[in-house]
């Protein structure tokens, strides 16, 4: 009798099943369609950006080549490439380009491409701040201390990974303003930084011994 019972559930069971199917079996196949589809796709467009990634870095690296033929034509290959290029592979291509700019002599150029990359919310904030402190590098001599101050200021904390080179180039600067009493305090706190470089602390206690005698 059990047999009987447990055929009659079986046909039930099955009857269910088809009408289930017979519902929803297209969205059911869809579904399934569709997550095939999704992980092919998802493995389709990883293989073509791992594809489009090496070719745009074997662009980057024949753009660089330029450079053996002149300063000139590495920045105009190079500034062709970032034209073009994803953001962060264009910002590498830009900083080689300034680095080309004030190697010959074109700092206010290469402070422009700076300028540029500094700007491009595409690119992480570290690379940004970078391109910050160098455009300011390339104005210390001409720029107006107070403007460059401000500029290099966000890169003093503590959490900044160029805090020791924006805290002597800001040190510098006070000596450009005329402030040697400032300029001398920021020296002598690099000096005494024992997480500071080594050159930096050098050149900030010979600084910080030279204004505190003026």
């Amino acid at each position: 009798m059990s047999d009987i019972f447990r055929e009659v559930d079986e046909d039930l069971r099955r009857d269910r099943a088809e009408r289930l199917f017979k519902r929803y079996g297209v969205y059911m196949a869809a579904a399934a369609i569709a997550l095939v589809a999704g992980t092919g796709g998802y493995t389709a467009w990883r293989n073509w950006q791992q594809s489009r990634h090496e070719q745009e870095t074997a662009a980057l690296v024949t753009a660089i080549s330029q450079t053996a033929q002149g300063p000139e034509k590495g920045v105009e290959a190079l500034s062709a490439f970032a034209g073009k290029a994803d953001p962060r592979m264009a910002a590498l291509a830009q900083f080689n380009a300034a680095a080309l700019l004030v190697r010959q002599g074109k700092p206010a150029d290469a402070a422009a491409v700076y300028d540029g990359i500094a700007a491009n919310g595409s690119v992480d904030a570290v690379y940004r701040d970078l391109a910050t402190l160098l455009g300011t590098m390339q104005r210390m001599e001409t720029g107006e201390p107070a403007q460059l101050q401000a500029k290099l200021q966000p890169l003093t904390a503590d959490s900044s990974p160029w805090r020791f080179t924006a805290r002597e180039m800001t040190a510098v600067l006070a000596v450009r303003s005329g402030d040697k009493e400032r300029a001398r305090t920021l020296f002598q706190q690099l000096a005494d930084d024992s997480a500071a470089p080594a050159g930096v602390r050098s050149r900030a206690t010979d600084l910080a011994a030279l204004y505190g005698k003026t």
